[in-house]
């Protein structure tokens, strides 16, 4: 735990922060705990597996873990959110801690209601029994994995298939290139003439006195009246001609990215993403079809992947094979990488989204944020992974998380997976359909 803090402080200064001054130390542990909670909650995922420690003493840490991220997601962190947006505010700053109050009941009584459109009640627990917090938070957080993982799956095949590049040559740069510098040509020529005129009229300013007597106001008057229409029809034709230029110059930075992707898909590494990115759309289209059949047809798997595929292949090759044990170190192998991967994707996502919109006044808040998206994440990524372990490693898990409806968090994963996916397939068609029809317009 202390490593994990240790890592998620670094990643907070290095990563996160490194551009601010103003640095809250509340928010940095806040942070730096939340991170080191969530990565123990998986370390004790790889114990369960392995068999490290005393399974009593797995048990007393699971219920350390959860209750404290629970207390970190559901009491903190929404409190210190309220309170760092109050401070933002002039008018609140005398009775901060009083808004900040408010606001965090306000959030309380969302969350609680929270629970009412889902079958995920129970009412043999209390009111703050872990079974009744955590059974939101992972309405939550199974809502956020499956729009990333929706979004993902689908995404990541086009990203690395060389199929989806469009085909650019030099010509087309060069090409895009001239068009951009003669519209700068003109720009600058218009400019030009803007100011010369802007000269002119000034040198007549000085040459020529302010005029006297009522024709002369007349003159004046109507003469800068003619001028300045001429002037301001130019300055349209700048506007116009700028707009254009920026478009230009987009369409020719994308342009020299994708003859950079396809230079880059002619190599070995390439090609391996290449293979991948095919890898990864058999893997898309089978987990929508798994997901629509499990929507259709109202069915949770009761064993876990793995054990189910070696059941499979035992059976159908007809030898002997010890199922119980090859499970459990693939399950280990397999859990580990999903681990990994999701931790790592996580953190690049967060990081993109906090430069994308953070400031120095909003920075505090935008953290929080980030770390109640994390946390939320990670608890409903064990409500998840739970399912891809043996049975005999799940049952600590599973009496630690309480009578929760473990089949409504994967019905509800399908479908929210099911309606990303479909949603990302449409919008990506789109915009590789438009693509071509913009650069032939510009």
């Amino acid at each position: 735990q202390v490593l994990f803090f240790g890592f998620g402080w670094l990643f907070f200064m290095r990563k996160l922060f490194k551009d601010y001054e103003v640095r809250q130390y509340v928010v940095q542990v806040i942070f730096s705990v939340t991170f080191a909670f969530s990565c123990t909650m998986f370390e004790l995922i790889i114990f369960e597996i392995l068999g490290v420690l005393n399974s009593s003493s797995r048990y007393f840490h699971w219920k350390l873990n959860l209750c404290v991220i629970l207390l970190i997601l559901v009491f903190m962190v929404p409190f210190y959110i309220g309170y760092f947006v109050v401070s933002n505010i002039r008018l609140l700053h005398r009775q901060k801690l009083l808004f900040a109050c408010v606001l965090w009941l306000t959030f309380m009584y969302f969350f609680w209601k929270l629970g009412d459109p889902f079958p995920i009640l129970s009412p043999k627990h209390g009111i703050l029994s872990i079974e009744q917090l955590i059974s939101r938070v992972g309405v939550i957080g199974v809502t956020l994995m499956a729009l990333l993982s929706g979004f993902g799956a689908v995404n990541c095949p086009y990203t690395y298939m060389s199929y989806f590049l469009r085909n650019v040559t030099d010509a087309d740069i060069l090409a895009l290139e001239r068009r951009l510098l003669q519209t700068m040509d003109m720009i600058v020529s218009k400019k030009k003439r803007i100011a010369m005129a802007h000269r002119t009229m000034f040198q007549r300013g000085e040459v020529h006195n302010k005029p006297t007597g009522f024709w002369g106001m007349i003159k004046s008057v109507t003469t800068s009246v003619a001028g300045s229409e001429n002037l301001s029809l130019i300055q349209q034709e700048v506007d116009a001609l700028e707009e254009l230029s920026r478009q230009l110059f987009l369409e020719t930075a994308d342009l020299h990215a994708t003859k950079e992707r396809i230079e880059y898909s002619k190599t070995f590494q390439g090609k391996y993403f290449n293979f991948l990115g095919y890898f990864f759309s058999i893997y898309c289209v089978w987990k929508i079809f798994m997901a629509t059949i499990n929507i259709v047809f109202d069915r949770v798997g009761k064993t876990d992947p793995v054990t189910r595929g070696i059941e499979i292949t035992v059976n159908y090759l007809g030898i002997q094979f010890d199922v119980k044990f090859w499970s459990q170190h693939i399950s280990f192998i397999l859990v580990g990488i999903i681990i990994v991967t999701s931790i790592r994707g996580l953190l690049i996502t967060l990081t993109k989204f906090f430069y994308a919109i953070s400031s120095s006044k909003s920075s505090n808040v935008i953290v929080l944020l980030l770390a109640q998206i994390m946390g939320m994440y990670f608890v409903s990524s064990v409500l998840l992974i739970r399912m891809s372990m043996p049975l005999e490693y799940r049952t600590i898990i599973t009496e630690v998380l309480g009578e929760l409806q473990f089949n409504f968090y994967h019905r509800w994963f399908d479908v929210i997976f099911l309606v990303s996916a479909l949603s990302s397939i449409l919008f990506l068609y789109l915009a590789h359909k438009q693509a071509p029809e913009k650069h032939m317009a510009l």
